[in-house]
């Protein structure tokens, strides 16, 4: 049966192949380098999801630089991709695009290591060590992708910058009508079950200091085969602890639905170990909700020193260190209790520091950069 099962998904890899080696020699065959000043970007997906469509970070970044710069399926001067949502085949398409002198910038998350990705971790990293090598520009999502991509990756050997995932202050904003009582979210892509467990147990230890608050679960569950398995799981725990009635439990939602996820909650509960760059909290800061988080991977370089409470973590590749659970529950207590000045400075960071025209601003700059440098090359 595992015979038959890999000579059918060796078939269907070939197949896949065929189909990118076929649609990449059309793609880049009758590009010529344009020599306009106007930045012709192809993201690597024939298709940007809208914004009322679920859609994981790395697309939503495509869908902000969309705005300005369209998704260019055919005689783009410059190609740009994303590490944590590549298309299939990446370095085919790469060294396509390159060999008709079209730039490749490079956005550098986070790297395959022991603790998060387990087996094959090294066997993940040889593609990004690859378009790292291949990139004429990387922009890195924090200093800890920076920092995990060159002990991982490799050093960096072109032009890069630190830019951080950005976020549309317009559209997340603080709001005046929050529930009275205090409401707690986790939220993101819980691929450990630990994220969730440490979070009820959180809720646990705060039960006995403010009994009515509640905390609200929303996502994508991916630690075991289905998300019902995943929500049962969490559902039976938070029943062992005697706090399933302060908990619910949410699916995943759009970009449009974000905003008002944020707004109906007071505190962002951030439990991910080494998570590089999370969208969501720059999201969440942008709605005046402070973080409570566990101090590793890039999540301390957004929150800063006065926009939320990182409980302390030690750097480690080979193992994950969940957040104390009595710890979150002490420092959720410590921003209830000042929660106006935690929630001000929450807004005042994402807007000062992570506006999405600022960061679109010097992706245009990074984009006419490279342009310049190609079309001398062309020359």
């Amino acid at each position: 049966m595992n015979f038959v099962y890999s000579i059918k998904s060796f078939l269907h890899l070939s197949w896949l192949f065929c189909e990118r080696f076929v649609l990449e020699k059309r793609r880049w065959k009758k590009t010529k380098y344009n020599s306009q000043t106007t930045p012709l970007v192809f993201y690597g997906h024939e298709r940007i999801p809208s914004r009322a469509e679920k859609s994981g970070g790395a697309i939503i970044k495509f869908q902000d630089l969309c705005e300005r710069f369209p998704n260019t399926t055919k005689r783009a001067n410059l190609l740009y991709l994303a590490s944590s949502a590549l298309p299939i085949f990446p370095g085919f398409m790469v060294r396509e695009a390159k060999r008709h002198n079209v730039g490749f910038i490079l956005n550098q998350n986070g790297v395959a290591y022991p603790a998060w990705h387990g087996p094959g971790w090294e066997r993940t990293n040889r593609t990004l060590r690859l378009l790292l090598q291949l990139a004429d520009y990387v922009i890195y999502q924090s200093q800890f992708c920076k920092k995990s991509a060159d002990i991982f990756l490799g050093s960096c050997h072109v032009p890069w910058t630190i830019l951080y995932n950005p976020v549309d202050t317009r559209f997340f904003t603080p709001t005046s009508h929050r529930p009275e009582r205090l409401r707690l979210l986790l939220s993101g892509s819980h691929q450990h079950f630990y994220r969730v467990r440490v979070a009820i147990e959180m809720m646990a230890h705060l039960k006995r200091r403010i009994p009515d608050a509640g905390l609200t679960v929303a996502g994508r569950y991916t630690w075991k085969k289905s998300k019902r398995e995943c929500i049962e799981e969490a559902r039976r725990f938070a029943g062992e602890l005697g706090v399933i009635e302060q908990i619910v439990f949410k699916e995943e939602y759009s970009q449009l639905e974000a905003s008002a996820l944020f707004q109906r909650h007071h505190v962002l509960v951030h439990t991910k170990y080494n998570d590089p760059c999370p969208r969501l909290v720059t999201e969440a800061l942008a709605c005046g909700l402070p973080v409570v988080y566990s101090a590793s991977g890039g999540v301390t370089e957004l929150v800063g020193d006065e926009a939320g409470v990182g409980l302390p973590a030690p750097t480690d590749w080979k193992r994950d260190h969940p957040p104390d659970p009595e710890g979150l529950a002490q420092a959720v207590i410590r921003i209830w209790n000042s929660y106006e000045h935690f929630a001000t400075a929450a807004r005042k960071r994402a807007v000062q520091y992570f506006d999405v025209q600022t960061w679109i601003e010097k992706h245009e700059e990074i984009f006419r950069q490279l342009m310049k440098k190609h079309s001398r090359n062309k020359k």
